[in-house]
């Protein structure tokens, strides 16, 4: 089973531990700062505005404190009720204080911070209620009060604004993120089921097509030369087991998670998958084609060499696709198959002398040029299928190399 990671030091603190956070440096901080002498002074009695420590409601500090605590504990289970909760609490702390009606703009930053995450992680509708509670009682104050402090009363306003704007931007880097997952993760999933769908074609056209003409050429010959007969059935034996043995390596490396017996789903690894076809297999699929009928010469250039495996497995199911066409609609005994082994491109080609139009038009009409040409632009190669002037069809295949893995 795969182990959940562990979320940053930072997001595995909850939403309402910043507020009480903030509401308590907030409210600290005029008691430390004060008068010209800090902390000491304020405790001596002496304050800026020429009232005494006495003169504070300490009675509604408290209730005020306790009014927030309660707020930032339901922000977010309810979170339009802790932001009001949070103003209250604002409100109450800023007349304890005795500011004569100002509403300092760092009183209020507990609930900016409030609004920031609210509309972060809210609905559209929960952050602009949110904001309407905040920035309506800011303005209200504003116009009520007639003796406010118009740069604090500014100040709180633009505070809650940026709040609001930055939450925003949240949200919508959010959104952005999960509709990027989302369509990474259906591209992902269009992507393997064509690969799947290449894959499977790949191993059942040929297949079909040599059991085919085994299978006719057995019946011509099985009651005049039984022993012919015999040797095209074990072609079809061999060919169809071969088919069955990679069709049950793709499923078995489609299997991903099964119920375990406790109910939960459990993550199985993979059965062991063989490697897949490569050049090296080039030999015996000429062999099984001669056998169908059709002689294809192989010939090969330059040095032979190891390749990665993404780029060996296409190679080999580009002339395994491109030799099925010519044994189902070439009408032709023979076929010519260069492979041009370089160190920075692999090189294919693949020739027929038989019914070009027919090979061209049918097998381009279905899947076979198709997938052969979806392989080659995943490895940013060139391909190219076309009628011969001198007759017949002509399939050619460059594969780059990538120069970090030459």
């Amino acid at each position: 089973m795969h182990a959940t990671p562990t979320l940053p030091l930072l997001k595995r603190v909850p939403p309402g531990a910043w507020t009480a956070l903030t509401w308590m440096v907030v409210t600290i901080y005029p008691a430390l700062l004060v008068g010209h002498h800090g902390a000491v002074a304020w405790l001596n009695g002496i304050a800026a505005d020429g009232h005494s420590a006495a003169d504070r409601d300490w009675n509604l500090l408290s209730l005020a404190a306790l009014v927030a605590l309660a707020g930032s504990a339901l922000l977010e289970r309810r979170p339009l009720a802790a932001m009001a909760l949070l103003i209250t609490a604002s409100l109450g702390v800023a007349s304890g204080w005795r500011y004569g009606g100002q509403l300092p703009p760092l009183q209020f930053l507990a609930a900016d911070i409030a609004l920031c995450l609210i509309t972060a992680t809210r609905p559209r509708r929960a952050s602009r209620i949110a904001a309407a509670m905040l920035i309506g009682m800011l303005v209200a104050h504003i116009a009520m009060v007639p003796d406010t402090d118009i740069g604090d009363a500014q100040g709180s306003v633009l505070l809650a604004v940026i709040a609001w704007l930055i939450g925003r931007s949240m949200h919508q880097s959010r959104d952005y993120a999960e509709k990027f997952g989302a369509q990474a993760a259906a591209q992902a999933v269009t992507a393997e089921r064509l690969r799947i769908a290449r894959e499977l074609h790949d191993i059942v056209a040929h297949t079909i097509g040599i059991v085919a003409l085994q299978a006719g050429a057995a019946r011509r010959v099985i009651d005049t030369q039984p022993a012919r007969a015999r040797d095209a059935l074990g072609e079809i034996e061999t060919a169809s087991r071969e088919t069955l043995s990679g069709l049950r390596r793709m499923l078995g490396a489609l299997r991903q998670a099964e119920p375990s017996a406790d109910g939960e789903r459990a993550t199985r690894e993979p059965a062991p998958m063989e490697p897949g076809p490569g050049l090296a297999d080039i030999a015996r699929l000429a062999e099984t084609t001669k056998a169908a009928g059709v002689l294809v010469d192989v010939q090969w250039r330059g040095e032979r060499r190891h390749y990665p495996p993404e780029i060996d497995m296409s190679a080999f199911r580009i002339v395994q696709e491109a030799v099925t066409n010519v044994v189902r609609y070439a009408n032709t005994q023979s076929c010519q198959v260069s492979i041009d082994c370089q160190e920075a491109e692999l090189s294919i080609e693949v020739l027929n002398d038989g019914d070009g139009r027919r090979n061209g038009s049918t097998s381009g009409s279905g899947l076979g040029l198709v997938g052969m040409r979806e392989r080659v632009d995943l490895l940013h190669g060139e391909f190219s299928a076309a009628p011969r002037p001198e007759g017949g069809f002509r399939v050619a295949a460059r594969l780059p190399v990538p120069a970090g893995v030459r």
